[in-house]
């Protein structure tokens, strides 16, 4: 392992009936933007339960926050926050209004530029409004961690940022939030965590044995809870499950002394900021293809990830074969299509687009850095 440091200072609520903390949690006498997606925590219940909560508090809303959130629709809320001279912030909602809503907490300080912050990768963020938030789509972890991804139209990018600064305070994690997620929402999620996961523990490394483990039990959890998540919408127990892995995939502990891969996620921006894909499909479109095409490199550690997930038995060569197939099959088996033409996507076009801005930008990918455009422009035209 490499030397490193670990600290999370994120408070996690997690259980039935906790939004109600909200009036313990959030700092007395703040004024708070609430932000929140296309509006489904209206029809849930969730609304009324965290304005009920905030009784009392001064509270002004920014709704519309979408899937991959637009920078210029974060603008606006940046500029309604510093009108109304906001000083908290409160996401209610998944991963994509609090990634939002972190970027709002780095830019309504910000003097200059606001893209600068993701421009910088964080680098430029010297203060930040304190955030929290109630979690109601477990997939992106980012209830507590310090980075969030942010898409710009009018520039076909999609860029990430981090900084220490802008870690939820809180985040409330109530999994009967989640029971009336939709069968794609529930999938993305599944997929979202367990290529998360991977994403760290899949890697050229040595000597993690505990990361391991903590990978391989957030792995096999999701393999096990995913189905019934998806046939019994309201059982808490699946949904608790899930919600925990999510969080727990993403909280540092999984990564830490290893180098990450992220290539599936460095590729994937692209084909979502170039098409719109969600996510988590870009992620199960390519996670198989990257690793199929560093088969020698990760061959060690996809024999253990099939031995020990997966429960294969063999020579190396073959477990780490079928453990690739096995995830495919796992990504199709909870509604998640595997292959671009599954989303109309001309794999050709894509692979070039993808390739020239790699190259613009000198961008290779992977723990080591040894993806080129060219590499990515291969794989992407085999996951046609």
């Amino acid at each position: 392992m490499f030397n490193f440091e670990f600290q999370n200072p994120t408070r996690l609520v997690f259980g039935r009936q906790t939004i109600s903390r909200l009036k313990d949690l959030v700092p007395s006498g703040s004024k708070v933007l609430l932000t929140y997606g296309g509006g489904s925590i209206l029809k849930n219940g969730v609304h009324k339960q965290v304005r009920e909560a905030l009784q009392g508090f001064e509270i002004v809303e920014f709704g519309g926050i979408e899937p991959n959130p637009r920078y210029e629709t974060l603008m606006k809320a940046v500029e309604l926050a510093r009108k109304e001279k906001i000083d908290f912030l409160l996401s209610v909602g998944g991963g994509s209004v609090l990634d939002g809503t972190k970027f709002l907490a780095a830019a309504i300080p910000f003097q200059g530029d606001e893209w600068e912050i993701l421009k910088t990768t964080g680098g430029v963020v010297k203060s930040a409004l304190p955030i929290g938030a109630v979690l109601t789509l477990p997939a992106t972890g980012s209830e507590s961690n310090g980075s969030a991804v942010i898409s710009r139209n009018s520039t076909t990018e999609k860029l990430h940022f981090w900084s220490k600064l802008v870690y939820p305070a809180f985040s409330i994690l109530d999994p009967e939030t989640t029971f009336t997620l939709d069968a794609r929402q529930t999938g993305n999620g599944i997929v979202d965590t367990f290529v998360h996961t991977v994403e760290q523990y899949v890697t050229v490394h040595q000597d993690s044995a505990l990361q391991d483990r903590i990978a391989e039990g957030i792995l096999s959890t999701l393999v096990e809870e995913g189905p019934t998540a998806l046939s019994h919408p309201n059982d808490y127990a699946a949904r608790a499950n899930i919600m925990w892995c999510a969080t727990q995939a993403l909280y540092g502990l999984v990564g830490v002394g290893m180098p990450g891969d992220w290539a599936s996620h460095g590729i994937g921006h692209e084909l979502t900021a170039f098409y719109g894909l969600d996510h988590a499909r870009t992620l199960a479109v390519l996670l198989p293809g990257v690793w199929r095409y560093q088969f020698e490199r990760k061959l060690k550690i996809l024999a253990q990830y099939g031995s020990r997930v997966w429960f294969l038995d063999g020579e190396d060569r073959w477990v780490a074969s079928q453990a690739i197939d096995r995830t495919e099959a796992f990504f199709e088996s909870v509604g998640v299509p595997t292959r671009l033409s599954s989303y109309g996507i001309d794999a050709k076009e894509a692979a070039a687009k993808i390739r020239a801005r790699f190259e613009v930008r000198g961008a290779k990918q992977g723990e080591e850095g040894t993806l080129s455009p060219e590499d990515v422009e291969k794989i992407i035209l085999s996951r046609a």
